[in-house]
């Protein structure tokens, strides 16, 4: 059950929370920081895709260019890996020796979804086997399988190699992952591929107070939604002292930093192009505070998230790109001077992403 807050709390407003998001996810202004930098502060970006991760720092820093990502993932300064919620993110070497191990007790129960496939597989002697052949030389999933399934042939081959993932922190190598460059998905252990042990499983309370710079004001479910845990009360409770404690316009109690900025909620929102899985959009509970009632459910069909257009902040379209144009498609009537003000974004977008290359844009139908 959420927490109700006490009736003392003062209350943050839908705008209010949208404002101080948007601050800390560097939406309001673009900020002059690092690649590095930004993927340290944001704590990771999520990444099934390859691309997602490059839009994301677009969107959100000052002089960014592709380049940018791809030379610290190259130099194995970041990586992909399934860390939160068990899909891939694009993380620091350092979140991806300890985040990891943080979560790595929901990476365990999800074994259990996959037991009928591992009925007499010894987990522990798998994981030290599939150690041994990703470090040996990187080995993709099938490759993994086909070597494990020499070892138990009565088990089912896709859930020996989730059974590696989960037990494993395996990182996906280059060339994949880096801008403009292809490559299959071949894997290793993070230790290996950093060339150093990962940190013994932290307390979640430096990643609680992280998660609130990136994202917070938040609630502890909000935090659980965002990192795929449960229990996270205690380490709430633990850092009380140290937070100040707000109300959402539904009662729940939110959390923050004292330090942390919570702008005016007339501040400007300027429009952004947000790639698809933007965790600015998956890492809460209560996701009013960017997502208007009336467009809940509008940006996912099935489990294929699309491109969001925000404008004053909130959800108010998809974008896509199609034939050398790029077509945004508002939820919504949007004035001259708005399109004007997203056009704008969009070239942007363009000049950095793709520089050198004709694109136009142009506005499709306003989807019902």
């Amino acid at each position: 059950m959420t927490s109700k807050a006490s009736t003392t709390a003062p209350v943050l407003g839908t705008r209010a929370l949208n404002r101080a998001t948007l601050a800390r996810q560097l939406l309001l202004r673009r900020a002059p920081m690092s690649a590095e930098d930004a993927v340290a502060h944001l704590v990771g970006l999520q990444a099934q895709n390859v691309k997602p991760p490059y839009y994301a720092l677009a969107a959100r820093l000052d002089g960014f260019t592709p380049e940018d990502l791809s030379a610290p993932m190259a130099e194995r300064r970041v990586a992909r890996l399934v860390t939160l919620r068990s899909t891939i993110h694009t993380h620091t070497a350092d979140d991806c020796l300890s985040l990891r191990p943080l979560v790595q007790a929901a990476r365990d129960r999800e074994l259990v979804n996959f037991r009928k496939g591992l009925v007499g597989v010894d987990l522990d002697r798998l994981a030290v086997l599939a150690r041994e052949l990703v470090e040996a030389e990187p080995r993709t999933m099938k490759q993994l399988r086909e070597a494990l399934l020499l070892h138990w042939p009565d088990a089912d081959p896709q859930a020996l190699a989730v059974a590696a993932r989960c037990r494993l922190p395996l990182v996906q190598v280059t060339p994949r992952g880096l801008w403009g460059r292809g490559g299959q998905v071949e894997l290793t252990t993070a230790e290996h591929w950093f060339g150093r042990p990962a940190e013994p499983v932290p307390a979640p309370d430096g990643t609680v107070l992280r998660y609130l710079a990136a994202f917070g004001p938040a609630s502890v479910k909000d935090m659980q939604t965002w990192a795929g845990l449960t229990r996270l009360r205690d380490a709430f409770e633990r850092l009380r002292p140290r937070l100040l404690t707000f109300r959402a316009p539904d009662g729940t109690e939110l959390f923050d930093l004292p330090d942390a900025p919570r702008p005016d909620p007339d501040t400007p929102a300027p429009p952004r192009l947000l790639p698809e899985y933007d965790n600015l959009l998956l890492s809460h509970a209560d996701r009013a505070r960017l997502v208007p009632p009336e467009h809940r459910g509008r940006t996912w069909r099935g489990n294929q998230a699309y491109r969001v257009l925000l404008v004053d902040g909130f959800v108010a379209g998809l974008w896509k790109l199609e034939d050398a144009t790029l077509v945004v498609e508002p939820f919504g009537r949007i004035t001259g001077a708005g399109r004007d003000e997203i056009a704008a974004e969009g070239e942007r977008m363009l000049a950095v992403m793709h520089p050198g290359e004709a694109y136009d844009v142009r506005f499709g139908t306003v989807r019902d």
